[in-house]
């Protein structure tokens, strides 16, 4: 159960899509004028996400590695397509609002990304939790992204006035404002960061960004790799003094 739940924080938080990796800007820049388009545009993409890696999961040992992009991208546009139909039936306003972005899905970053890197490796439900993750992630940064654009630049969120009538600072409602929102809020979620790992640092002595870390090839906190090194040191040992006693051994017999 727990790496299940590792799939879904790990999409929301430690590696959320847009404010993390930084993939699928493009849509993220474009379409969270709005609370309600950020929302429509996460949720389209999840749909997406999850259908494919569910697909892509399945068929993993069927498809080959020559032409495995190829028919991710036919998977993909397949989803893409039932999915806008879908908006433009049911959804017409929506539909109106994202416009091309809705197709352009087929070649969102994310979606290939996560096809290529992890529903191609793992089981079905992993690669569906994944998605999910993945998904949710993508959905809360586009309407976080777009509430803030939204209040600030009309004083209204999903069409609610909040603030004071004829409040509104237009840039945050044009492409800058994109810009500005979204470096507001990478900014916070580094400086949020920053503070977990020193915290962590004073603690344990280790931040957890082993990446980053010179020390970290004899780091205690990777127990697994240690134990590793210790087990094949060991097993030299031992066939070094296999070795030794095998001449004197052969030395007796010959007496």
């Amino acid at each position: 159960m727990k790496k299940y739940v590792e799939r879904l924080w790990n999409g929301l938080i430690k590696e959320n899509p847009v404010l993390v990796l930084m993939l699928g800007m493009c849509p993220a820049l474009a379409v969270s004028t709005q609370a309600a388009n950020g929302i429509g545009m996460g949720l389209s993409t999840l749909a997406v996400l999850v259908l494919s890696n569910l697909v892509i999961s399945l068929l993993r040992k069927v498809i080959p590695d020559q032409v495995r992009l190829p028919a991710y991208i036919v998977i993909v546009a397949s989803l893409v397509t039932v999915t806008e139909l879908l908006i433009k039936a049911y959804l017409p306003d929506l539909y109106k609002n994202l416009g091309i972005y809705i197709p352009l899905i087929v070649v969102n970053c994310i979606i290939l990304g996560r096809a290529e890197a992890y529903a191609n490796k793992h089981t079905p439900l992993l690669s569906v939790m994944d998605g999910i993750g993945m998904g949710l992630g993508f959905t809360v940064a586009l309407t976080l992204a777009g509430a803030l654009r939204e209040l600030l630049g009309t004083g209204k969120i999903f069409g609610a006035q909040i603030l004071p009538e004829g409040f509104g600072m237009t840039i945050f409602i044009q492409p800058p404002g994109a810009f500005l929102i979204f470096a507001l809020i990478i900014a916070i979620m580094n400086a949020i960061g920053i503070k977990t790992r020193q915290r962590k640092l004073v603690e344990s002595g280790c931040d957890g960004n082993c990446a980053l870390c010179a020390t970290a090839s004899s780091c205690e906190t990777k127990p697994a790799e240690k134990a590793a090194k210790a087990e094949k040191a060991e097993k030299a040992e031992i066939k070094a003094e296999t070795k030794e006693a095998k001449p004197a051994e052969e030395g007796g017999a010959a007496k």
